[in-house]
């Protein structure tokens, strides 16, 4: 008897142990799980079965294989065109920037502010994303107090302060002059297309020199400072695709190169000053892709613009998508920042922001800032997601994706470029017509906020598993800074969210009666399908007493006080007793009768269904209990 210890080490392997499957052969089984759900398709049919499309038009496939990898040279890590990293060693010795954003009140105690700032570096922030004047936070002079025992060129410093930009960013470099650090790394923040993208008043001419004046500063003394933030999360609040996003972020780097080369700067020199700002959403693979897929973008920028290929690998800031944060069951969103943020550690962001779980609430308070930089430890510090560079390298999945994404938002990006560049297409936000970015990002959204209504795109806490009786953290306001023009800013939930502030707002708990037919075992799942979408809208149900008699039935809904009722039972059941529940729930009062299925039954105003449009249904229902 032979044992495995004498075989040779190539039949040792685990796939050693198993035939080679075929692709033909995983279709076949593929083709037999449907069927068992009771979708019959072929197994030539299989495979498109389960086949998604996102929002840039892209086909996600329901398997991968090596012939499906994309013929495309990704290089290696540190090289053009910098797919697989912007610099060779990765993220290995040090992990990401933990950029940690801080919005204190404008009339905040600076003091205290500065003993935050100061536990946050002593507690795993590496990195400080400091908002101040014009941008609602504390005047930019209260800025040397706040860095007061900083170590500004160990803990770089990212300054978001509007149009209040110039002095902030002069304030900075005057304290790194008299602290005496040395080079500084971080962001002055200037963004060239704020008054175009949030609105407000036009930057003046002294913006636009103070920017190249510092760009200029920047170059000469401290290479690792960014001066002009390329700022991809406007276009994504709005609702954007990911590659229109990021076509957006390359035309608005473009435009950045234009106004630095034009006042002197070598090419070199002003793609070095460039830091895009990306969103990092709950599907990790999606934003693992767009930060590889923008490096190979920018990359080719730089080349046709005769950069030289150390100045063309793309400084990216990520940061959890302000879209996706919701305010009600607000603490799933520590999951959905997390898988957010291993996307985009593993995506090779060289600076990642958390933002709090209750940040859409008003101010976040210690704990939840606590927690936004404690998921980066642990997923730096425990999980070690930083020890391997580009581990989704070689994965035929991430690489065509990135393909894929790459070619998409090239696309939107020359068509910016065709249409005159990121200002004249931001310009013409009011002219849906003639196809511009913000009609575009618009059909976007719309395509979105469809599928959101219908709960294809499901926001767990929200729109699936709410919880009608949660009892939300409170929080201190958020500065407001009100803004005239501009994108939109979006976020997924509120749709829903409106209607739970609308029901809340009420005298009374609306509330709906399900009137429940037949045995347990007949009505539980239609039933439990029926109260999950009331509750999304803040809209209570009561239940029926069950059973088939229509009066009796009838009698429980005039003792609920409400003139909703929804029948919820099996189809078997309802061919033989739903038309004559309906009448008796008329002849009750019941003003709007719905049914928990689709099957076309006399007597029924509407039905309930997965897939149809709940939002709909759920202002519908607001207005036939007068909840205004």
């Amino acid at each position: 008897m032979t044992s495995q210890l004498d075989e040779s080490p190539e039949d040792l392997t685990l796939a050693a142990q198993f035939d080679d499957p075929t692709r033909a052969q995983w279709r076949e089984l593929v083709a037999g799980v449907l069927a068992k759900s009771g979708r019959e398709v072929s197994p030539e049919e299989a495979e498109a079965a389960l086949a998604t499309v996102t929002d840039d038009g892209i086909t996600i496939a329901g398997l991968y294989a090596a012939e499906d990898a994309p013929d495309v040279a990704t290089g290696v890590p540190g090289l053009p065109p910098f797919v697989r990293g912007a610099r060779a060693e990765g993220q290995v010795a040090e992990g990401w920037l933990v950029r940690q954003r801080h919005a204190f009140p404008p009339d905040a105690d600076v003091a205290e502010a500065h003993d935050v700032l100061m536990a946050e570096l002593e507690n795993g922030v590496s990195s400080l994303w400091l908002v101040l004047g014009d941008a609602g936070g504390p005047p930019v002079d209260a800025l040397p107090r706040l860095l007061e025992g900083v170590f500004v060129d160990l803990a770089p410093i990212a300054l978001d302060a509007a149009r209040d930009t110039p002095a902030a960013a002069a304030a900075l470099l005057r304290f790194a002059e008299e602290n005496g650090p040395g080079a500084i790394g971080g962001s002055l923040g200037y963004d060239p297309l704020l008054d175009r993208t949030q609105g407000g008043a036009p930057l003046d001419d002294a913006y636009r020199t103070a920017l190249v004046d510092h760009a200029k500063q920047a170059a000469a003394s401290h290479p690792q400072l960014r001066t002009v933030v390329a700022d991809g999360l406007p276009y994504h609040r709005a609702g954007g695709s990911d590659a229109q996003e990021l076509g957006a972020a390359l035309a608005a780097g473009v435009h950045a190169l234009r106004l630095l080369t034009d006042a002197g700067l070598d090419t070199d020199q002003a793609f070095q000053r460039i830091e895009f700002r990306l969103a990092a959403t709950a599907d990790q693979f999606a934003t693992l892709a767009k930060l590889r897929a923008a490096r190979r973008c920018w990359d080719r920028i730089g080349d046709v613009s005769g950069a030289g290929e150390p100045a063309r690998a793309m400084h990216q800031h990520a940061v959890t998508s302000p879209a996706m944060i919701t305010r009600r069951d607000p603490w799933v969103n520590m999951l959905r920042t997390t898988v957010a943020t291993v996307g985009a550690g593993l995506g090779g962001a060289e600076a990642v922001t958390v933002l709090p779980f209750d940040s859409e609430l008003g101010r976040p308070d210690d704990a939840a800032r606590r927690l936004a930089r404690n998921t980066q430890a642990l997923l730096l510090e425990e999980s070690h997601l930083a020890h391997v560079i580009d581990p989704a390298g070689g994965s035929w999945y991430v690489e065509s994706l990135t393909d894929a994404l790459a070619r998409k938002a090239w696309d939107e990006f020359t068509r910016i470029e065709r249409d005159g560049g990121i200002v004249a297409a931001l310009d013409t936000t009011q002219h849906a017509d003639r196809g511009s970015l913000a009609a575009r990002l618009d059909a976007t959204w719309e395509q979105r906020a469809a599928r959101i209504a219908r709960r294809k795109d499901p926001i767990t806490g929200v729109s699936e598993f709410p919880n009608l009786h949660e009892d939300l953290p409170r929080r201190e306001p958020a500065p407001d800074t009100p803004h005239e023009g501009g994108l939109p800013r979006r976020r997924y939930a509120e749709v829903f969210e409106h209607l739970r502030d609308r029901a809340d707002a009420a005298a009374t708990r609306p509330t709906v009666f399900l009137a429940t037919l037949g045995e347990l075992a007949e009505y539980t799942a239609r039933a439990s399908f029926t109260t999950n979408l009331f509750h999304a809208g803040g809209v209570a149900t009561t239940d029926g007493p069950g059973g088939t008699d229509p009066q009796e039935i009838a009698t429980a809904f005039r003792e609920a006080g409400t003139p909703v009722a929804v029948i919820a039972s099996s189809d078997k059941v309802y061919d033989q007793h739903a038309a004559d529940v309906a009448a008796a729930l008329r002849e009750a009062g019941a003003t709007r009768i719905l049914l928990a299925g689709k099957k076309d039954v006399e007597g029924v105003d509407g039905t309930l269904y997965a897939g149809c449009d709940a939002a709909a249904v759920l202002q519908d229902t607001l207005e036939a209990l007068e909840v205004r």
